[in-house]
C-alpha cells in the first residue's frame, strides 16, 4: 500500500497509524544512509530530569515498539522507576518525523532470548563485558573484561546475561511529522486513552 495523500495535500488520515509507521519506515530504509531504525529514547531520573539516548528499533507491531540494553543502564533504571517513555524517529532525507509516548513494559524472556541469539557473539561478549552506564577507570579495564568473557565463552554459545532484556513502548499518541515549504508543516496525531481504546486523529498547527 502506497501512501496516499490527504485532499490538502497533507498526510492522509489512516485507520492504523502503524501501518502508516510501516510505510514511512520502508521508504526510509531506501533512502537513509546509516540506521533508518534509529530513534531517541527519552526517559526522566528520580529527580524528573529529562533523559535522551538513541538506539535501534528491534520490533514493531500493533503492541508496540521494541528495543534491547542491559537493564542495568541508566535507561533501565529509570524506566523501572518510571515505565514510560517517548520516542522520536527523524528521517533527515524525508524530512519526516514521528513521535511517540506511552508506557513501558517488558519484553517476554522469549522475545529477549531469540534476539540475543541473533546478535554477532562479539556483541554478546560485550553484553556480559559492559557494566553499562557505570564510572570506568580506564579503557583497559573495559578491553580486560571483553577478553575474560571471549576466553570464557570463545568456544561455547555466550547465553543471554540475566540483567540484558528488551522493553516495548506501548504507544497512547503517535504523531506524524512531514515537511512543508516555508515551515508550514504538516503534522497528524493519533491518541488513545488506554492501550485498548480506539485511536482518534487530528490534525495540528505546525
Amino acid at each position: 500500500m502506497s501512501e496516499q495523500n490527504s485532499p490538502d495535500g497533507g498526510i492522509a488520515v489512516a485507520t492504523d497509524p502503524f501501518a502508516l509507521f510501516a510505510e514511512w519506515l520502508k521508504a526510509a530504509e531506501k533512502t537513509e544512509p546509516n540506521d533508518p531504525n534509529a530513534m531517541a529514547v527519552a526517559t526522566v531520573d528520580a529527580n524528573g530530569l529529562p533523559d535522551v539516548r538513541m538506539v535501534l528499533l528491534k520490533a514493531y507491531d500493533e503492541r508496540g515498539f521494541v528495543f534491547y540494553t542491559n537493564k542495568q543502564s541508566a535507561k533501565g533504571d529509570e524506566l523501572q522507576a518510571a515505565p514510560r517513555a517517548a520516542l522520536c524517529f527523524h528521517w533527515k532525507t524525508l524530512r519526516r518525523q514521528i513521535r511517540v509516548r506511552g508506557p513501558v513494559g517488558d519484553v517476554t524472556e522469549a522475545e529477549a532470548d531469540a534476539y540475543f541469539a541473533s546478535r554477532a557473539k562479539d556483541s554478546q561478549i560485550g553484553a556480559w563485558a559492559s557494566t553499562q552506564s557505570r564510572p570506568m577507570a580506564a579503557r583497559w579495564d573495559f578491553e580486560k573484561r571483553i577478553a575474560q568473557y571471549a576466553l570464557k565463552y570463545g568456544l561455547t554459545k555466550v547465553p543471554r546475561p540475566p540483567y540484558w532484556s528488551g522493553y516495548r513502548v506501548t504507544p497512547l499518541q503517535i504523531e506524524f511529522w512531514r515537511d512543508r515549504p516555508f515551515r508550514l508543516h504538516d503534522r497528524l496525531v493519533y491518541r488513545r486513552d488506554a492501550v485498548a481504546a480506539p485511536w482518534r486523529t487530528e490534525k495540528l498547527y505546525p
